[in-house]
């Protein structure tokens, strides 16, 4: 049974925000300069940084201390809406929570960028209170998904004690629809010795016991570059039940005796060439329309973990999703940091 780290099945409407606050509490205990790299990059600003200082014959106004370690402050004051319902006033008000911070950021955290109109009318009325009030407030809005995405940025395999709680926080966001149109999303996967063998039969094949989040398409990744992308078609669970192998349905229409036999090529290709018991271990089976090569490179040294999510409408700007020829086509060739 899988441990989830976050709570799920609960009414209250601040449970977003305690888990995303237990996630950052989580992280910065886990390694702090990681935590405040990632708030500068996302949050605070290259300039603007809380991280520690170290001076040597520091002058002061009446003495010369041989050294200082020094911090500066600063708050965060964090408002969550679920469906951009933000209000004027609520924002306003919260700028009465800064006192004598170096660095004062309102951040609002939503699904979905916030209202354009919206953000511009509440800027102008910020920087009126700022010009009245001697104040340097800053305004940040983000989303679930930017926020998961700047974490994944600097975890990487290494950190073994926090790989699996950045993973549930994810999970639990997909789940609660806190990061949205998941039909438009590619779950990239290690696919490892098997790739060929998937783009062949277009299909992937996984444990039945690990879990996943809804996904339109798969990403086959191998040597720090995603070298397929197919569109998800049918999830099937295959098991072996009194000697016979049985096919459930989880996603799509009933099986086709086509792709049952794609399943048992599958099945007894892994055991001759791989090793893996695909028969007695209950495995599912992520069928694609068809899988299209591609070459999307990973640029950065450290290889992903166990699978990761790309928003492809939003990567390339589609507002409705093409044939995936034509995504493979856009990707083909490029660098996930260019997204």
């Amino acid at each position: 049974m899988k441990v989830h780290y976050f709570q799920r099945y609960q009414t209250k409407e601040n449970v977003d925000t305690s888990n995303t606050m237990l996630m950052l509490s989580r992280l910065y205990n886990y390694n702090s300069d990681k935590f405040f790299r990632m708030m500068n990059n996302l949050v605070l600003g290259q300039k603007e940084s809380p991280e520690i200082s170290f001076e040597l014959q520091s002058t002061g106004e009446n003495s010369v201390p041989d050294a200082v370690i020094s911090q500066k402050s600063f708050k965060i004051v964090i408002e969550t809406k679920l469906y951009n319902q933000f209000h004027k006033e609520q924002l306003l008000k919260h700028l009465k929570k800064f006192s004598r911070e170096e660095i004062k950021v309102l951040l609002t955290l939503d699904p979905k960028p916030m209202n354009q109109n919206f953000k511009e009318e509440f800027e102008k009325a910020l920087k009126e209170y700022n010009q009245a009030n001697d104040e340097q407030i800053q305004h940040v809005n983000l989303t679930f998904q930017q926020l998961v995405g700047a974490m994944e940025d600097i975890v990487d395999e290494r950190d073994v004690e926090i790989v699996d709680i950045l993973e549930d926080y994810k999970q639990y966001c997909l789940d609660s629809g806190l990061i949205p149109e998941r039909h438009k999303w590619m779950r990239a996967i290690v696919a490892g010795t098997s790739i060929e063998q998937n783009i062949e039969l277009n299909l992937y094949y996984d444990k039945a016991e690990r879990g996943y989040s809804e996904h339109g398409y798969i990403g086959l990744y191998k040597g720090k570059s995603i070298r397929a992308i197919g569109k998800l078609k049918k999830i099937i669970l295959a098991q072996l039940i009194e000697g016979r192998l049985e096919y459930y349905v989880e996603q799509g229409e009933m099986v086709t005796e086509e792709e049952k036999l794609r399943i048992q090529q599958a099945i007894d290709e892994a055991e001759e060439k791989f090793g893996y018991d695909l028969k007695t271990i209950p495995h599912k089976y992520f069928i694609v329309e068809k899988f299209y090569q591609i070459d999307f490179k990973k640029m950065t040294k450290n290889p992903i973990q166990k699978s990761k999510y790309f928003n492809l409408a939003q990567m390339l700007s589609y507002d409705e999703m093409p044939d995936t020829e034509k995504i493979a086509n856009e990707l083909d060739g490029r660098y996930w940091e260019e997204f």
